[in-house]
């Protein structure tokens, strides 16, 4: 899973965290306004507003001032100001915390919606919805606002931190290796785990991707970054072992500067090899824009990661523009699909065909599939009878600091079960 992939999920959420909240229902036909509004009733909302469409809702929105709105449930089609429109207006201010977005037409419209970037604006994108829109559907949406692990403070911009203090966190170890589960779909074992860095602040605590990566790519410091992460990950992979655990993998992200970098793998390997943990424990995750970037190289190194014994997953499959061609090219031993074509599987039928066309290209090259971003139970059975390998996602696990990892283990090993159960 790409480093900026969003935390946003369900897991077991607090019930009814959005009891009591502002919403603002934005419908132009007034039946429809009514059946929203009174879905939110059941779902002990606050105050329910009403707007016809996106200038209304604006001026409505204006007079609650900064983040005065916890949700937005808006319609796409309407005269005046589309939802479309309105979601661009939303992502630009911060009148609301939470957007869903719902329409009655093709439902390819909905994914222009979800395809848009919602990481650095001013509100939080829940989902999208079919009409008619039923009460479940709708719950399952508002429990991932229940979750935020790091919901929107302010309205300003993360912070991009200089290469001084970025530098400085790498050499006081301020980065940490958080670990996400992967899923045997199967029979819902542990089969490994993905690295995920997080800042351990001094000041703000511990803060995401979002906040730190972009400012470290393309620079040197890339490099030293993701060999103190590979460092942590080695030395819990020792720990694990004397704990008593079975032999476990951990994925870890490589990025364009990594992959571009004789001289880094050459520092990579001896790092592996001076800790003792076998190469087959170790599974390099690239994506294609990371191959892209510098090609020969790119491929040069990754052969001679897979010939030291090594893993290699393509992450994000299928939103690069030639994902199939870079797959069949490369000596990848797993295929991680982005969550763009997983979350929602079950329900969208484009998802869908491009689930299927991942998971059938993987079996004729016989690479093990891990599917991203699994969050609803219908895309789990999905995945299930569609015969996927792995799954990662907040319906079986959010990332944890690795001191967690036994005590997970312990308590989710018979819900796991019973979720491979039900596939």
């Amino acid at each position: 899973m790409n480093q900026t992939t969003s935390d946003a999920a369900l897991d077991n959420p607090p019930p009814r965290a959005w009891a009591g909240q502002r919403v603002l229902v934005v419908e132009d036909s007034a039946v429809q306004r009514g059946y929203l509004a009174g879905l939110l009733r059941q779902l002990e909302f606050g105050e329910i507003l009403e707007a016809g469409d996106g200038n209304e809702a604006l001026q409505v929105l204006e007079r609650f001032g900064e983040l005065g709105t916890f949700l937005v449930l808006t319609d796409l089609e309407m005269p005046g100001m589309d939802g479309i429109e309105l979601t661009c207006q939303l992502r630009e201010r911060c009148l609301a915390r939470y957007l869903i977005v719902v329409s009655a037409r093709d439902p390819r419209l909905l994914e222009i919606v979800e395809g848009m970037s919602f990481e650095d604006g001013h509100i939080d994108l829940l989902g999208t919805l079919l009409k008619p829109v039923q009460l479940d559907a709708l719950g399952m949406l508002l429990a991932r606002a229940g979750n935020k692990t790091e919901p929107r403070a302010a309205c300003t911009q993360p912070e991009r931190p200089s290469a001084e203090l970025l530098q400085q966190a790498i050499a006081q170890k301020q980065f940490v290796a958080y670990f996400q589960p992967k899923i045997a779909i199967s029979n819902g074992h542990l089969r490994g785990l993905e690295a995920l860095a997080r800042w351990q602040h001094p000041q703000r605590g511990v803060l995401a991707p979002l906040h730190f990566i972009d400012a470290l790519e393309g620079t040197p410091l890339m490099i030293d970054f993701t060999l103190l992460i590979v460092e942590q990950v080695l030395q819990r992979l020792t720990e694990w072992k004397h704990a008593g655990l079975p032999p476990l993998t951990v994925s870890i992200n490589l990025s364009a500067e990594n992959l571009a970098e004789r001289s880094f793998i050459d520092r990579l390997t001896e790092l592996v090899d001076t800790s003792g943990v076998p190469t087959s424990a170790l599974v390099w995750e690239v994506t294609e824009t990371a191959v892209m970037r510098q090609l020969s190289q790119a491929l040069t190194n990754m052969g001679r990661l897979r010939l030291m014994g090594y893993g290699l997953a393509m992450d994000d499959f299928g939103i690069g523009y030639s994902s199939m061609q870079q797959f069949a090219r490369c000596p990848f031993t797993e295929l991680k699909i982005d969550r763009a074509f997983v979350n929602g599987a079950a329900q969208w039928p484009n998802r869908l065909g491009v689930l299927k066309g991942a998971l059938d290209l993987a079996r004729s090259l016989n690479v093990a599939t891990v599917a991203e971003g699994v969050e609803l139970m219908e895309d789990w059975q999905l995945l299930g009878k569609l015969g996927c390998d792995m799954a990662q996602g907040y319906l079986l696990a959010k990332p944890m600091p690795a001191q967690d990892l036994v005590g997970w283990i312990k308590h989710d090993r018979r819900r796991l079960k019973a979720l491979a159960e039900q596939t």
